[in-house]
């Protein structure tokens, strides 16, 4: 933790309990904080559910795992039991219990309404430079950096400059995957320098680091940075052979037909050597995480 930071608020957050069922993204309570953080750097302390339900659903829809049922009841009565959130009927002065078998429907009835804590509050009052400290907790631990932006944007939360000294995956790992597919991305075969220095290419963990995805590179793949974040969204991912399946979800113009939609049913460019190739235990994990809906007809 950093000094000046208050180091038992920071440490509730970093412990936050997430539900799991193997390697399954559960990212709502994340996403719950990150929204009310939002909200919060902007002088809003109370969240009705009747209000932010439907802002909630959408951020689990654009950056959860893909499910046709959404729960944002469950993180807004869940997170009570990590000891930074209080929620409680409007007008009432008791708190609902963090493992209360209410609706959504009944959370709208009795107007549920969330707020962080008084000792969290006063935290960030006292140091609003710990508002910062506990989002960017948030992102680096569930979501991969691609989405660290659209994800601010989102909840309306401007950060100052990048923290030093976090955790970070092995600084060889870009080096080993770029050499592995020739400095070229795997899709559409960028291959742009500078001098001596590759511009606009990036290694992409196939199971993410957040997820204790290794960084080797069997889990890796050479992408533009496009593509990369694209893959991260989960507007494509990989079949057999490394057939690339891009996602009904996905759609644009003549422009996406180009830039993704010609590459579908495609294999995936290899590299050289045959033990480099996508995991197809890494891959699966990325179908069933990260990809959105269903692939297109090939």
């Amino acid at each position: 933790m950093q000094r000046g930071h208050p180091p038992d608020v920071l440490q509730r957050f970093e412990a936050l309990k997430i539900w799991q069922r193997g390697d399954e993204r559960a990212p709502h309570k994340p996403l719950l904080v990150l929204l009310a953080l939002g909200l919060y750097s902007r002088g809003v302390r109370e969240v009705p559910f009747n209000q932010y339900e439907s802002k909630l659903n959408e951020l689990l829809r654009e950056f959860g795992p893909w499910r046709r049922t959404l729960y944002p009841e469950m993180p807004f009565l869940r997170l009570q039991s990590d000891d930074v959130w209080r929620v409680a009927a409007h007008g009432s002065g008791g708190l609902l219990a963090s493992n209360a078998a209410l609706t959504k429907t009944q959370l709208r009835t009795i107007d549920a309404t969330g707020r962080f804590s008084d000792d969290v509050q006063r935290a960030f009052d006292r140091n609003p430079q710990a508002i910062d400290a506990v989002a960017r907790m948030m992102l680096d631990a569930h979501f991969p950096d691609s989405m660290h932006e659209d994800i601010l944007a989102a909840v309306g939360l401007t950060l100052d400059a990048p923290q030093t000294g976090r955790t970070r995956r092995s600084p060889d790992f870009r080096d080993h995957v770029l050499r592995a597919y020739q400095y070229r991305c795997a899709l559409c075969n960028l291959d742009m320098r500078i001098g001596n220095r590759t511009i606009g290419l990036e290694a992409a963990h196939i199971k993410w680091f957040q997820f204790d995805g290794p960084d080797v590179v069997e889990n890796g793949i050479a992408l533009c940075c496009l593509h990369h974040k694209l893959f991260d969204i989960g507007a494509f991912t990989l079949g057999d052979e490394r057939r690339v399946l891009v996602s009904e979800e996905a759609h644009g113009t003549d422009q996406f037909d180009h830039i993704l939609l010609r590459h579908h049913g495609n294999a995936l460019n290899a590299p050289v050597r045959a033990e480099h190739h996508p995991s197809s235990r890494f891959v699966a994990w990325h179908r069933a995480e990260v990809f959105r809906g269903r692939p297109r007809p090939l």
